[in-house]
């Protein structure tokens, strides 16, 4: 099922997958289980709307009868006529994914309105996420939300989270992190593990709740153990620390290998990080190395200088600077202060890349421009070095690319 998540994207609600329908497990009969297919049909010919809608039933799951998508279609809408709501809901979910009929939004919202005026969680649910994503009808938060705190009411956990990011966003409520916490917790507390999450992060920044780092670990350490990636780094991080829990670094290395074998990038990173320097695992850089490039191919800029690094110094790879110039430069064009300077240096020395002095200067102008403190020290002394190569011409050439490079590369608030 589509849900919005606040702890992905900022500003508007982050959207992900599309609604899925699960017409059996969803719409379970509702007949006595002796009755035979004779009797049910008999009933449902005469008109009988539950056993209309549960004939519908048998042909999608092909139990007594063949399987035969157009036939249920024939059977839910006779009974979705006569107002059964059950009957409306699949009616709803075949228009959604096509198949038996064609693809429709409109007909799958109109079907799901149906179903949810009588009160139907799962139409409530679907039909505030058809008005969030504008599919089959017009887009609209405040109407998305109205409906998601209908099935919110009804208990409907993802919808609980929903109404929780819409409190928390002020987006079709007030702007309330109080109240968003106080749904984020009735969703978490019926196992919602993206709420779990959530309220993790809650307590680790005090919004809407007191600040609370054991509270943060123990709803981590909930929603780590349902599998989710970014509660088993939140967890890693917090043992590699000792905040909220006794430090540990063998349980943080633990943790991290658990996200990083998810496809976590950032523990990816931190897990390589542990084994270049042999926090809670024994050092060994190759070892290293393998999990900065599984991060690294995922774009995580950290991990791309690290291996840039690697290259550079034959640190468990052969040494290859046209490599190592390649990972700066994914970094770098993230806007990664130290690998602009990295490869700006080697742009200066001509090593794995053609030499080029302004270039050289460019990378490192904007290295100065992203570092502080002892970092933007060793930047503006590269760059004063660089410098004693340069025209002013050349100098301000490098300052026009670095100022084109800057404005087409915004940097996050």
């Amino acid at each position: 099922m589509l849900f919005w998540s606040e702890d992905t994207i900022s500003g508007r609600y982050a959207r992900f997958i599309a609604i899925a329908i699960a017409i059996v497990s969803l719409s379970a009969p509702i007949y006595a289980q002796h009755e035979s297919v004779a009797e049910l049909r008999v009933k449902a010919e005469q008109g009988d709307a539950v056993a209309q809608y549960n004939i519908g039933l048998m042909y999608v799951a092909g139990q007594a009868v063949p399987q035969d998508d157009a036939e249920a279609m024939r059977w839910w809408r006779l009974a979705a006529g006569q107002g059964l709501a059950e009957a409306q809901f699949n009616l709803a979910a075949m228009y959604y994914t096509g198949g038996a009929v064609p693809q429709d939004d409109a007909k799958a919202a109109l079907w799901f309105a149906l179903a949810a005026d009588q009160g139907l969680v799962e139409a409530q649910y679907n039909l505030g996420l058809m008005y969030v994503a504008g599919q089959g009808v017009p887009q609209d938060d405040a109407e998305a939300v109205r409906w998601f705190r209908l099935a919110a009411e009804q208990g409907h956990a993802v919808a609980q989270y929903n109404v929780g990011v819409g409190y928390a966003t002020g987006e079709g409520f007030p702007q309330d992190d109080a109240e968003a916490v106080r749904w984020f917790r009735l969703a978490a507390e019926q196992g919602h593990a993206v709420a779990q999450y959530t309220l993790g992060v809650r307590y680790t920044t005090g919004r809407g709740v007191p600040q609370d780092d054991a509270e943060a670990a123990r709803w981590f350490q909930v929603a780590a153990d349902e599998g989710r990636a970014d509660a088993q780094r939140e967890l890693g991080d917090q043992y590699a620390n000792g905040v909220g829990v006794s430090k540990d670094d063998t349980e943080a290395a633990r943790w991290y290998r658990l996200a990083a074998e998810q496809g976590d990038s950032q523990a990816s990173y931190l897990l390589g990080l542990m084994y270049a320097i042999g926090r809670g695992v024994s050092e060994d850089y190759a070892e290293a190395v393998h999990w900065y490039r599984l991060a690294a191919e995922q774009g995580y800029a950290q991990a791309q200088f690290n291996l840039g690094l690697a290259y550079t110094h034959a640190l468990s790879v052969p040494q290859d600077y046209v490599e190592a110039v390649r990972w700066y430069r994914l970094a770098a064009e993230q806007g990664y202060a130290s690998a602009q300077l990295n490869l700006g240096t080697m742009y200066n020395t001509g090593r794995g890349v053609l030499q080029d002095h302004v270039v050289a200067q460019m990378w490192i102008n904007l290295a100065v421009s992203r570092s502080t403190g002892d970092a933007r020290d060793n930047a503006v002394e590269a760059r004063d070095m660089v410098a004693e190569q340069l025209t002013l011409s050349q100098i301000a050439e490098a300052q026009r690319l670095a100022r084109e490079w800057d404005a087409a590369h915004p940097r996050e608030p």
